[in-house]
């Protein structure tokens, strides 16, 4: 690319730097490092205000043109509706590296994920939805190959059309098309995390790959000197949505992917830089204003990282209607309240009951809210509950690194330990916890390996560990996790048995004189109702939720034919007396689920006023049955839950 080079008015146009095509729909080989792919001389005292002569072809990935025919055969589309969606936030490397049910020569490849046991697997689990990290071409950082590290979580694109290289077994971009075509066979549908807010390339000291060297001034946003870049990602540049050729190629990606390739929804990192203009963050700027009216993209699922550092970074409840996001006041709030933290009741009901005080707006849904505990940012759920404090010596910056503030407890030991009592306790929280996230209203997503106990050693920034720390080890599951993934799989077939668990308006527990009921009531330890006194003690640790079946699951003026469910909450390290609350003549409660007791093989039933003893750190799940012990008013009933499919993975 031929123009000026003037890095204080933004050009940085340099004709001996080979350039990735923006548009590429595949990229062949690795980039080196090496001087020649930066556009100013490396040791000169003008820094990138000097112009490099060198040749950088020999080291950049070269662009090749596909042919994209692809017989999809009789895949179809598996059109989850938000309110049943539950996403499986997985690593395509991580996923299949270790998995011995797949050719060995294909694991950790898009290839590997393309037969049949991965997508069973989630189906298995009663997963709707993968969600992929980066798979878009990234770069590995120079600073982690130097330490023998790479880039493995991949938040670090500079293809957006292409895929990432390492993922193809034989080099042809239909193995991703093979396996969207396995998953969609399954019912599962393939969310990607996609990065469109920076690039590879860096700051002004970074290397010169494509878009700096294509049209630098209008591809990124740049401070007013023109030749310093803004840096709300953290990571050296921001891709500048505001120009219409930029909106345009990131909008032609999304459509590629969601049309070529099929892909059932998107992911976007840092989100809240779509969303900024020059002015500051907008719910009507051009970003979502195009995904808004396009045909194509307002018909998948888009989902927002809403937060980055720049000003006014933290959007959570913000996005327009139509969008989900990623809620991270559930995630603290959830981890706060188990751990024992004081003052944590009223927050905690906001949460569990959809996040009603940040998303009930605007006509938007409860499904808006991505409720989650764990992410690939951050620790697993084994080692939330294993470890006070990370530890992430290796990845080579003195434990610098990684957020230190987890909500995280290791109930008495910091890491792995012998101890029963403290085994058995962190045991019960891992199931209180995955219990939380698939009980409360909103989009459920668990991380991959958190369904039986798969640990990081307490590295909670595993973003360089390509490596046994992050692989998914499938031949080393203890009898624990084992029992932690039978757990899983009932909890999310008692979400899917009861609808009111996922219901589509928001739980607001007024009472509705047409209909005398209320959707949802807050119970005290002694089934009175809570007031404002006992939510604002800051002792209290224990309190029930009641669904009342009766209640509207729409807006039509009828009363509801759902089942009425009891969940209980209980961080008290204590056992808790907890009165049943009144039913009506002939109907009793029956426990579906108490995570100091996962493995009974039978289902209590209990009378109204019944005194339930709730063990210290627990959660229960009661439905209202009649006495011939079918749950009352619900539309599917608990043979749902027998309606498991066996794990071809297990």
């Amino acid at each position: 690319m031929h123009g000026p080079y003037a890095p204080d008015a933004g050009h940085r146009f340099n004709p001996n730097k080979l350039l990735i095509d923006p548009y590429a729909k595949q990229l062949v080989g690795e980039l080196t490092w090496g001087p020649e792919i930066f556009g100013y001389i490396l040791d000169h005292p003008d820094k990138d205000l000097s112009f490099s002569e060198l040749d950088s072809a020999k080291l950049i990935p070269k662009c090749r043109v596909i042919d994209p025919a692809f017989t999809w055969g009789g895949e179809h589309r598996p059109m989850v509706p938000w309110e049943q969606t539950i996403i499986y936030e997985m690593h395509v490397r991580g996923f299949s590296k270790l998995n011995r049910h797949l050719p060995e020569e294909e694991r950790g490849t898009f290839k590997g994920l393309a037969h049949v046991p991965p997508a069973q697997y989630l189906r298995s689990l009663g997963i709707t939805a993968a969600e992929f990290l980066p798979v878009q071409a990234f770069i590995d950082d120079s600073f982690l190959l130097e330490k023998g590290l790479k880039n493995y979580w991949g938040y670090n694109s500079i293809a957006f059309f292409a895929p990432e290289p390492r993922y193809m077994r034989s080099g042809f971009v239909n193995e991703f098309k093979e396996m969207v075509n396995q998953f969609h066979s399954a019912g599962i549908e393939v969310i990607l995390d996609v990065v469109y807010n920076h690039t590879a390339e860096g700051n002004e000291l970074g290397p010169t790959l494509s878009m700096k060297g294509i049209d630098n001034a209008n591809y990124y946003r740049l401070m007013p000197d023109k030749r310093y870049y803004i840096n709300d990602t953290g990571t050296g540049n921001t891709v500048n949505l505001s120009h219409q050729r930029v909106l345009q190629m990131v909008a032609d990606s999304l459509r590629y992917w969601a049309t070529e390739m099929r892909v059932d929804g998107f992911r976007f990192d840092l989100a809240t830089i779509l969303a900024r203009e020059p002015y500051g963050f907008d719910e009507n700027g051009g970003f979502l204003d195009v995904c808004r009216q396009d045909p194509i993209l307002s018909s998948v699922k888009l989902i927002a990282e809403p937060w980055d550092i720049g000003p006014g970074g933290y959007q959570v409840g913000q996005f327009p209607p139509g969008w989900a996001e990623w809620n991270d006041k559930f995630r603290d709030t959830v981890r706060a309240f188990w751990k024992g933290d004081e003052g944590k009741l009223s927050d905690l009901a906001w949460r569990i009951s959809g996040s009603g005080d940040l998303f009930n707006q605007r006509g938007r849904r409860p499904w808006a809210t991505v409720n989650f505990i764990t992410a690939h940012d951050g620790f697993n759920l084994n080692d939330l509950v294993s470890y006070n404090d990370k530890h992430n010596e290796a990845n080579g910056e003195d434990n610098r690194d990684g957020h230190s503030n987890n909500h995280s407890w290791n109930h008495g030991a910091e890491g792995p330990t012998d101890d029963p009592e403290i085994m058995a306790l962190r045991e019960r929280q891992k199931r209180n916890l995955m219990a939380t996230v698939l009980l409360s209203q909103g989009t459920p997503m668990i991380l991959a390996g958190d369904e039986f106990g798969h640990t990081q050693g307490g590295n909670n920034n595993a973003y360089a560990q390509d490596n046994e720390t992050s692989w998914l080890s499938w031949d080393d599951i203890t009898p624990e996790g084992r029992a932690l993934r039978e757990f899983t799989r009932k909890v999310i077939a008692v979400r899917k048995a009861f609808p009111i668990l996922h219901r589509g308006r928001f739980l607001v527990g007024q009472y509705n004189e047409e209909l005398d009921v209320k959707d949802v009531t807050w119970l005290t330890p002694d089934g009175t109702e809570m007031e404002a006194s006992h939510w604002e003690d800051p002792m209290a640790k224990c309190f029930g939720m009641l669904l009342d079946g009766r209640a509207q699951p729409t807006g039509i003026r009828r009363r509801g034919s759902e089942a009425t469910l009891l969940l209980i909450f209980n961080a008290h390290s204590d056992v808790v007396l907890f009165t049943l609350p009144e039913v009506p003549d002939g109907a009793r409660w029956s426990g579906l689920i108490d995570t100091n007791d996962p493995d009974r093989a039978e289902v209590p039933t209990f009378p109204f006023g019944h005194v339930y003893q709730v063990t210290g750190h627990s959660l229960l799940v009661f439905v209202l049955e009649n006495e011939d012990r079918r749950p009352l008013r619900v539309r599917k009933g608990v043979g749902a839950l027998q309606d498991v499919v066996e794990a071809p993975l297990a």
